[in-house]
């Protein structure tokens, strides 16, 4: 009904939107190059500078193979809830993988990432509870700690003082951060955080979306093997999603035991929804183990990293400090960012246009994003039209 109040008031802001500047619109994806040489198809002309994919999995010969291999075995589909009958021997092997590899006890699947940090916020707080985040923390975390009725005291972006401050006030509560920051690629420190939270007696939590499936701390380093044994968990919750750097679908929530066990039996996500596919879980077990086995590909996309910001060295073009695989160009104007971007795309050139909210205002940002299929050619090309395009004040 076009006239209902509601209808109204979505045309209106629907416009307002449109002449913001912020009116965010589906795009049909295109199949990149770096995904033809693997698949060996005649594609559009694009060169992709936008996704997640850091290590190149999505399109691996070895997990198309997966997922062909656990579609057999398991069927395409869970068919039902974890706790009716759609838990199945993929799910235990996954869980039981990601435990092994992170010194976690335990662990609990979900479908997304925003899944399973919703559903462990709404599950484990309550009103009365205080949760303190980095100020940049992940749009599910907030709209968590929403739902749930717990408090949010948010700290200065990696500010350690202002964390410290926090949990001075409030001991007892959980501290979250992301390890990989998904906007500004800069990384959380960790150490003097997880030694923060032990003083005060509080959890820390980390949504490590962009983080797992890459040692950069061995890149900080220049300590270049990836492959870790079991280890003693950095914090206490970590949360964990498949559809980066491990290329597929699907993520983890990984905890102590009792935090496990009391999810399984309280969260509302995980009791009424239809559970992870157990092909995916497979497939996602199949990413994880070519993490630890084929350092190579890490190794490449370090390479591919320090290449790309060389090249934005020598052509004056200013990068912010970070050395992972999200390597943000802020221009600061929403509609000279989308301008920047367009033309890009006109030379096949693909990079994420970030406007506020998901940004600050003013702070409008080019998200490159560097991935091992990358090779120097398609890097140096985009260098070189970025150059010409951006604004000459920049």
């Amino acid at each position: 009904m076009a006239n209902h109040p509601i209808s109204s008031r979505i045309s209106h802001r629907l416009q307002q939107l449109q002449t913001d500047g912020l009116l965010r619109q589906r795009k049909l994806a295109e199949l990149d190059k770096a995904s033809a040489n693997n698949l060996a198809r005649t594609i559009p002309n694009i060169i992709d500078f936008s996704h997640n994919d850091y290590l190149g999995l999505a399109n691996d010969p070895e997990m198309i193979a997966a997922i062909h291999a656990g579609a057999i075995k398991y069927g395409v589909g869970s068919k039902a809830s974890p706790l009716v009958s759609g838990y199945s021997e993929a799910h235990l092997k996954l869980e039981q993988g990601l435990c092994e590899l992170t010194g976690h006890e335990g662990g609990l699947l979900f479908c997304s990432g925003f899944s399973a940090n919703q559903a462990l916020i709404k599950t484990l707080f309550e009103a009365g509870d205080v949760i303190i985040a980095d100020k940049l923390i992940h749009a599910s975390v907030i709209d968590g700690v929403k739902d749930s009725g717990a408090a949010l005291k948010r700290y200065k972006h990696n500010d350690i003082t202002h964390a410290e401050q926090l949990l001075n006030r409030f001991p007892n509560s959980a501290l979250f951060t992301e390890s990989v920051f998904s906007m500004d690629g800069d990384r959380a420190p960790l150490d003097a955080l997880s030694n923060l939270c032990k003083q005060h007696n509080s959890w820390l939590v980390v949504d490590d979306a962009h983080g797992f499936g890459i040692n950069y701390e061995e890149l900080a380093s220049n300590r270049f093997n990836v492959s870790r044994a079991a280890v003693t968990p950095q914090c206490d919750i970590q949360v964990i999603t498949f559809g980066k750097a491990l290329g597929c679908q699907g993520a983890c929530v990984l905890a102590s035991q009792q935090i496990i066990d009391y999810m399984v039996a309280q969260s509302r996500h995980y009791i009424y929804s239809t559970a992870l596919s157990p092909a995916s879980a497979h497939l996602a077990l199949t990413a994880v183990n070519l993490t630890q086995s084929q350092p190579d590909k890490a190794s490449t996309l370090f390479a591919n990293i320090a290449f790309f910001r060389s090249l934005c060295n020598a052509k004056n073009i200013a990068l912010t400090e970070s050395i992972t695989a999200i390597q943000p160009v802020i221009i600061g104007d929403s509609e000279r960012t989308l301008a920047i971007a367009k033309a890009l795309k006109q030379q096949g050139l693909q990079v994420g246009a970030i406007r506020p909210p998901t940004v600050p205002k003013g702070q409008a940002r080019l998200r490159v994003t560097i991935n091992a299929s990358h090779n120097a050619e398609q890097i140096t090309q985009l260098v070189d039209a970025l150059a010409v395009q951006l604004p000459r004040e920049y």
